[in-house]
């Protein structure tokens, strides 16, 4: 039948399908923003059209990752004209949901995988927005904790030109979060298929989730998420708490390995080795513009950044990551995962948001493009 006669909503599923073939119906839906239900509808006329002539659910099996660490609200105020200090400037200002974990999880969400968040929230009205807007997006939030600390929130005042003037944030509901509040998330993060580790959280959370990961034979990937966060989070990388990948620029890589490491091939592969040493299997390090270099034991890709025209680089390496774990999740190698993370990265600085609402069906498109012969 001729493909004009599918609606948008069709056609965005069939771009999921024929880059994703196994996606179910709940991963569909995250993907889309939208329920099982009205995809299923959907996928119903399509079987009716004769678009699908068949499908494969994989409902028992799913893989799922799960990310530990940091949820807040973002605001941003960006100055009309140029700042002046110490008064009062005219600005634009406006508040998303951040956070590097929180990010990092929306983005495999909208990507179509299934992904829990375990992160602290303050009893306030602006913790129960955020995990509303945050489950909308087809997180599973479940494992958020409640703190007795405000909600995080991190402010940036931006110049007119949109360069940083101050940043300021308050992230003690995350420096809070402790072992004892984490012991219901035990089992989840076990028997998951990836978790993920964000910088922010404190040494003792993160040490208790590389020993329950590694108890149970899952993957870490680590994000270091700044210099600073990376040298306190160093100690950790040590054999008997294995990590499958971190993530480094190439200024945390020289904090995790406690030297300068100039950008270069041969310097960053020779700190890379370092980390092998002390039970990392992949040493994943951005370049900014320059791609990125991943390191593994046998191997080293050079990989380039996919090409995009920026409107905002404002959430792009934490897209990088949900790329990169999406691709994981979905039994890539870690070389082509790193490519899905490239990708997913140009869609969201081409987007202006910090996750794009729509990566899922830009991702799968720009995903089967690439895969043409």
């Amino acid at each position: 039948m001729p493909s004009v006669t599918l609606t948008p909503r069709e056609r965005e599923i069939l771009a999921l399908l024929r880059a994703q073939p196994l996606l179910d119906a709940a991963g569909l839906a995250r993907s889309l923003g939208t329920s099982k239900g009205a995809v299923a509808v959907a996928l119903s006329a399509l079987s009716q059209k004769g678009e699908i002539v068949g499908r494969g659910y994989i409902l028992r099996g799913e893989p799922w990752a799960v990310v530990v660490g940091g949820a807040a609200w973002d605001i941003k105020a960006r100055s009309v004209a140029t700042v002046r200090l110490r008064t009062s400037n005219p600005a634009v200002v406006g508040r998303t949901p951040g956070g590097v974990g929180r990010n990092i999880a929306e983005g495999v969400a909208r990507l179509g995988g299934r992904v829990h968040l375990v992160a602290a929230v303050g009893a306030d009205t602006a913790g129960r927005d955020l995990l509303a807007i945050t489950s909308e997006a087809g997180v599973y939030v479940d494992h958020v904790v409640t703190s007795p600390h405000p909600t995080g929130s991190y402010l940036a005042a931006l110049d007119s030109d949109g360069e940083l003037v101050v940043g300021l944030s308050d992230f003690a509901a995350t420096d809070a979060m402790d072992v004892a509040a984490l012991s219901r998330s035990q089992e989840l993060i076990a028997r998951a298929g990836v978790a993920v580790l964000d910088g922010n959280v404190g040494v003792p959370v993160a040490a208790w989730v590389l020993a329950v990961a590694g108890g149970g034979g899952v993957p870490v990937v680590l994000e270091p998420v700044s210099v600073a966060k990376a040298a306190r989070i160093a100690p950790l990388l040590r054999p008997d708490l294995p990590v499958y990948a971190v993530t480094p620029n190439v200024d945390e890589l020289a904090a995790l390995v406690g030297r300068p490491v100039d950008d270069t091939t041969a310097d960053i592969v020779t700190a890379a080795r370092g980390l092998h040493a002390r039970g990392v299997a992949h040493v994943w390090v951005s370049r900014g513009a320059g791609g990125s270099l991943l390191v593994s034991a046998d191997d080293v890709v050079a990989l380039d950044a996919v090409p995009a025209e920026v409107a905002d680089v404002t959430g792009a390496g934490d897209a990088l990551t949900a790329g990169f774990v999406h691709g994981l999740l979905a039994g890539e190698s870690p070389a082509e995962a790193a490519r899905q993370g490239h990708l997913a990265a140009a869609l969201t600085v081409a987007s202006g948001h910090t996750v794009r609402p729509d990566l899922g069906v830009a991702f799968a498109a720009a995903l089967a493009d690439t895969r043409q012969p």
